[in-house]
């Protein structure tokens, strides 16, 4: 298994009306924590797109277990469960400074090549970075 951890601090533009996060920005959240944990991975979104795959995103869940406000400081933990194939699932929880869950999620990208718009299997590259954590 994969872990990685990023934070976040919520920006006023972020929130509703009722000062909460709005429901909307998690989903870039989950972007951010994700390309974040592949580059820890030592792999960036960058390097997929230059050797042709791009990774759309076929599910997204979402769990809201408490509100977020502006200026919260979110850790983000990231976790890749089981190595990819055609697709890659990653689980996000959410917390803030004083360790409180606040929000989990999930995502599943598929790997797709750029010129045929086909799904394809991750890079060999990214596999041997995988390969470690899933032995």
């Amino acid at each position: 298994m994969y872990q990685h951890t990023t934070q976040i601090r919520v920006r006023y533009g972020e929130t509703d009306q009722m000062g909460y996060v709005y429901y909307g920005n998690y989903s870039s959240y989950y972007e951010v924590a994700r390309v974040e944990a592949l580059r820890h991975l030592g792999m960036s979104y960058r390097e997929l797109e230059d050797v042709g795959i791009m990774m759309p995103v076929l599910e997204n869940h979402s769990c809201y277990h408490q509100p977020v406000y502006y200026d919260d400081l979110l850790s983000i933990k990231v976790t890749l469960a089981q190595m990819p194939s055609v697709k890659i699932t990653f689980d996000y929880e959410f917390r803030t400074s004083e360790d409180k869950l606040v929000h989990s999620g999930k995502t599943v990208l598929a790997f797709m090549r750029a010129d045929t718009k086909r799904p394809c299997r991750p890079p060999q590259a990214m596999m041997d970075l995988l390969k470690p954590y899933f032995t």
